[in-house]
């Protein structure tokens, strides 16, 4: 087969198959600038920690004004693309208002983030610093990256959130779902091969460790046969819960209560009352209260898990 012959297969293959961009008209957000967004907003994050070049508090102020002018044109035009795609009316206005509003949360979720990287310390024994945390947890790039994510999935625009988290997914293994809704002081142990679902919620001081699934246990379909968008699928978190690792949790009508620890390898499809813990006991799931002084296992006092029955 010579070159002519393969260029030939291949035009008619987009004319009979689709999956390209939309030459002719609209075109669609640009991966590698919207992987580039990515990089500086953790830049804009956290300055000082990823420069080439040291930098001084002098300079901070000048540095941040040219990043935010920078990210808010670059993202104004991705979000204008994306707007376009879906048919939107007044997509350059409203990509600028978007842009605006998103930048607007950067504090607020600043706020949050530091909040995760005080979870990361205080959960893992092995951290030496906070600076090694966020230079270095993976766990910090999916959960910023998801939290700018989420503010432009809420504000309903397409497929730049998702290709936000998928950068993070990309780079850390920890797959996060922008339109999640995740609270504060939350922590991902280890972070490779976590999924959290779209309609998934999580409440505060929250850890899950390496593998874990919040995932849908069931999709309703359409007389088509096609996927219901938009329905409730996936499971509710609450506060103080603790998740070991390749726990699989399914369904939009399950719902783990605050202060509730659910074991290694446990595949849930139901609710757990608040003040449980949840383990196999040979292959039968034990669901049952915790203890007064049953407590997750990384304490450090001996004392404080002596009364539990289960190992991880």
């Amino acid at each position: 087969m010579h070159l002519d012959d393969i260029k030939k297969a291949l035009l008619e293959s987009y004319e009979t198959q689709g999956g390209i961009n939309h030459l002719d008209g609209t075109n669609l957000p640009v991966e590698e600038s919207v992987n580039r967004l990515a990089s500086d907003f953790m830049h804009l994050l956290f300055p000082g920690f990823f420069e080439q070049q040291p930098v001084t508090t002098k300079a901070v102020s000048a540095l941040t004004e040219r990043r935010l002018n920078d990210i808010a044109s670059r993202l104004a035009s991705e979000i204008e693309k994306s707007l376009r795609f879906a048919q939107i009316p007044q997509p350059g206005v409203r990509a600028r208002e978007f842009t605006l509003i998103t930048l607007g949360r950067l504090p607020e979720i600043r706020r949050i983030i530091h909040s995760d990287v005080k979870a990361a310390y205080q959960g893992d024994p092995a951290a030496r610093s906070v600076e090694e945390i966020i230079l270095a947890y993976p766990c910090v790039l999916a959960i910023s990256l998801q939290r700018i994510a989420h503010v432009l999935y809420q504000l309903h625009v397409p497929l730049v959130p998702r290709i936000l988290t998928e950068y993070a997914h990309g780079r850390t293994g920890c797959d996060i779902h922008p339109g999640a809704e995740i609270g504060a002081h939350f922590f991902i142990d280890h972070c490779t091969g976590v999924v959290i679902g779209e309609t998934a919620r999580i409440g505060q001081h929250v850890k899950i460790y390496q593998g874990v699934t919040l995932g849908a246990k069931s999709f309703e379909i359409d007389d088509a046969g096609n996927p219901i968008k938009g329905v409730k699928r996936h499971p509710d978190i609450d506060d103080h819960v603790t998740i070991y690792s390749h726990a699989t949790i399914l369904g939009g009508d399950t719902h783990v209560g605050a202060n509730s620890i659910i074991g290694a390898n446990v595949w849930l499809l139901q609710s757990v009352p608040p003040h449980s813990i949840v383990y196999y006991k040979g292959e039968s799931l034990v669901v049952r209260s915790r203890r007064k002084k049953e407590i997750a296992v990384e304490t450090t006092r001996a004392d404080q898990v002596k009364d539990g029955d289960w190992v991880i």
